[in-house]
C-alpha cells in the first residue's frame, strides 16, 4: 500500500461544555492537521502516469476549501454551551455544533467532510490533528 500525507495549519477557538477544567472556557489552538490518503493501486506495480496517488496541490485545494477555510479563525461551540452562555452567540465567526468541539470530534467532523468530497479513487487512510505540540487525536481507516 502506498499513501501520501499533506499537512495543514489553522487557528480555531472552542470551549468544552460540562468539562471541569480550563477548557470549559473559550480558548484557541493552532491546529496542525495531517491528511493521509492512498489508492487501491497494485502494490507490485508502479503508478500509471502521471505517477501520483493524488497531486499534492490537488489535495491541498480540496482540504483548504472544505476544511481550512471553514474552520480557520472561527469559534466552535456546542448548542449546550450556548444554552448556558447565550452572550457567546453574538460572535460573527461562530459555528454551532450539536456535539462538543473536542479535538476528537473536530477530527471526526473533518473525516466526514473529507469522505464526502474526496474523489472515489482516493481513499482516506488516516487523519491526525495536533491540538498542541504534544497532544493529538488520530483516526485510522480500518477498512483498507
Amino acid at each position: 500500500m502506498i499513501q501520501v500525507t499533506k499537512i495543514f495549519r489553522f487557528e480555531t477557538a472552542h470551549a468544552i461544555h460540562g468539562y471541569n477544567g480550563h477548557c470549559r472556557n473559550i480558548h484557541g489552538h493552532s491546529y496542525v492537521l495531517h491528511v493521509t490518503v492512498g489508492s487501491d493501486a497494485d502494490d507490485m506495480a508502479y503508478l500509471p502516469k502521471p505517477g501520483f496517488v493524488i497531486d499534492f496541490k490537488d489535495l491541498k485545494k480540496i482540504v483548504n476549501r472544505i476544511i481550512v477555510e471553514q474552520l480557520d479563525h472561527r469559534l466552535i461551540l456546542s448548542q449546550d454551551f450556548l444554552a448556558e452562555h447565550p452572550h457567546a452567540a453574538a460572535s460573527e465567526n461562530l459555528i454551532i455544533w450539536e456535539m462538543e468541539p473536542t479535538a476528537e470530534n473536530i477530527l471526526l467532523y473533518i473525516r466526514n467532510v473529507l469522505l464526502a468530497e474526496l474523489p472515489n479513487e482516493i481513499k482516506l487512510r488516516k487523519l491526525k490533528i495536533y491540538e498542541t505540540s504534544d497532544s493529538y487525536a488520530e483516526w485510522l481507516n480500518q477498512i483498507i
